[in-house]
């Protein structure tokens, strides 16, 4: 079963930057989108950005087109996800996954933006 572990979350003053991770068990992003998604205090999880095995992004929020990165190490198998800029409305619970078929959730990485 494939596990995902997300790491790299904390607490950061407006304007900061973090470096998120997800690593996966098994060689699973050859054949999956991949995305990470956040999910704040009270609202729904949402889908943030999008990246395929062979690198093709998609930032599906706006709202961090331009501030966050993500990319992708097949040989690692392991998902990134680079924040710069960042906002108190960045503040949430932040998880990978792919984008259909989902596999079980991990336990995220608390991202907390707060001076």
């Amino acid at each position: 079963q494939v596990q995902l572990v997300e790491s790299g979350g904390g607490l950061v003053q407006p304007g900061g930057s973090l470096r998120l991770s997800c690593a996966a068990s098994g060689s699973i992003f050859s054949i999956n989108l991949m995305g990470w998604y956040r999910q704040a205090p009270g609202k729904q999880r949402e889908l943030v950005a999008t990246i395929s095995s062979s690198g093709s992004t998609n930032y599906v929020d706006s709202v961090v087109k331009g501030r966050f990165t993500i990319s992708i190490n097949n040989a690692k198998n392991t998902v990134y996800l680079q924040m710069n800029s960042l906002k108190p409305e960045d503040t949430a619970v932040y998880y990978c996954n792919r984008v259909s078929s989902f596999y079980p959730w991990g336990q995220g990485t608390q991202v907390t933006v707060s001076s």
